[in-house]
């Protein structure tokens, strides 16, 4: 339990807050561009999904700012394909540096690429997988008809296209996909950085270097939209320049025992690995959780875990993911409510209360039984936080450390998203329809966020989230 108490220790102490300003310095001094850190995390989202019944894929995504002072992540969906029958699907993350234009344009335009060259009949596989090859230089070639001349900045792009037989990933950089199949991690990709045998080959090649393991002393990876400035070595094509967006496309022929794929930015990956990730979204299914709920509070769980960067995360589910478990529930009402009793108890075992960060230091150092796995007391910060307003407001007295309102922000799970209509700015485009499955999800959601919000919570609006109290109640 101490390496998850330094963990904690590092998001909620104020007196690690110079841990923050030397990474914030680190990272300005990459090419990437200057990556100042807030004084406090940003962890509005607007978590948004949909559902297609006939073929049983349904989808969650959110996207969160957290500590960068900058939001440069963007992503899409699409549920339908135009020109295509049913079975088909796209979803793409991107994580922008040196600014947001290039992320955007691949959110807004990747998709009309990639069905311009599949085109009414694509071929499966080796027909697709040439169509989103051509697709992804396709579009960087016409982002660089339209870049400013001499500015910096580009984008990672990671894609899933799903047919009726395939799953198709294509990707550049190091935003990350994994597949979990019959309960175990079953594919994840591999991030293009400059170190890798066939990235450093290719850059060498071009007549680059690699130096502190960047590209050039300066970017981190060595695949992205964008990035001009590399790709003007003479006599060379795109796909080998000093970066390259040519994508690595992978074929799965899907398999009834497919679960679901997780598309993150590096930001989640950075706090989870992937095996902690596809046991946190399993046992999350189980309680019968929406994917854009699940999407949010896995955001919010990497934030309690120390990830600084923006965080963008998209859960495509398939006929075989895991069903809601009456155990299960029961199992996490019982968990919630010992953690309830807990709290209580360290804050009635002194004179006055201690602080909130005194009680998750406690609990961290605790052999707590049944915590979720892969996210662990991370998990839980709402429902502590919420059991310790209570005991605040019910004793009379003042929460140390704190205000009894920076506590009630902090106690709201994220409530029942809402539904965006199609073409929602450059987050998710293609028509989204709601099954009845999806909704008697929807209801266990109700009961499971209504009983972790408490009655303060449900007053509370949603954007509110976990900011406040995060901003507030630890930053003290």
């Amino acid at each position: 339990m101490a390496a998850l108490a330094r963990l904690l220790e590092r998001l909620l102490w104020p007196a690690r807050k110079q841990e923050r300003v030397e990474e914030a310095e680190e990272r300005r001094s990459s090419p990437d561009g200057p990556q100042s850190l807030l004084d406090a995390p940003r962890c509005a989202q607007r978590p948004h999904g949909g559902a297609a019944a006939s073929w049983g894929l349904s989808f969650g995504a959110s996207a969160v700012q957290g500590w960068r002072a900058h939001m440069e992540d963007a992503h899409c969906a699409w549920l339908e394909l135009p020109g295509l029958g049913p079975g088909w699907a796209f979803f793409a993350v991107l994580d922008g540096h040196g600014g947001t234009r290039a992320a955007l344009f691949g959110a807004r335009h990747l998709p009309g690429y990639v069905l311009e060259e599949l085109g009414p009949a694509p071929g499966e596989p080796e027909g697709v997988c040439e169509a989103l090859r051509r697709a992804f230089l396709g579009a960087d070639a016409r982002l660089r008809a339209l870049w400013p001349r001499g500015e910096p900045g580009g984008s990672t792009a990671l894609a899933l296209l799903v047919s009726p037989h395939f799953l198709y990933l294509a990707h550049c950089g190091d935003s990350r996909a994994v597949l979990s199949r019959a309960g175990a991690v079953a594919f994840t990709t591999e991030d293009h950085q400059p170190l890798r045998p066939r990235e450093r080959e290719r850059i060498h090649d071009a007549g680059g270097t690699i130096s502190r393991r960047r590209l050039e002393g300066s970017l981190a990876v060595s695949r992205a939209l964008g990035d001009f400035a590399y790709k003007e070595a003479p006599g060379r094509p795109p796909e080998l320049q000093l970066v390259s967006a040519e994508p690595e496309v992978t074929a799965l022929a899907r398999r009834v025992e497919d679960e679901f794929m997780l598309l993150a930015s590096d930001g989640v990956w950075d706090a989870m690995s992937g095996s902690a990730l596809a046991e946190l979204v399993s046992s999350r299914l189980c309680l019968g959780l929406a994917p854009e709920l699940l999407c949010a509070q896995l955001l919010d769980t990497c934030l309690c875990k120390g990830s600084l960067d923006n965080m963008t995360c998209i859960l495509v589910c398939f006929p075989g993911a895991p069903r809601s478990c009456e155990e299960a529930i029961r199992k996490e009402l019982v968990l919630d409510a010992a953690l309830g009793r807990r709290v209580a108890e360290l804050c009635a075992s002194g004179q006055e209360p201690p602080s909130l960060n005194t009680v998750f230091r406690t609990l961290a150092s605790e052999d707590i039984p049944d915590l979720p796995p892969g996210g662990g007391l991370h998990c839980k910060a709402t429902v502590i936080a919420d059991a310790y307003s209570q005991f605040c407001q019910a004793s009379g007295e003042r929460c140390v450390g704190t205000e009894p309102y920076t506590v009630k922000s902090l106690s709201i799970s994220h409530p029942l998203p809402l539904r965006f209509p199609p073409g929602d700015g450059c987050f998710r485009r293609g028509s989204v329809k709601t099954s009845e499955e999806g909704k008697t999800e929807q209801e266990a959601n109700r009961k499971l966020a209504s009983h972790a919000r408490g009655s303060q919570g449900r007053r509370n609006s949603q954007c509110e989230s976990l900011e406040t109290g995060l901003n507030s109640a630890f930053s003290r």
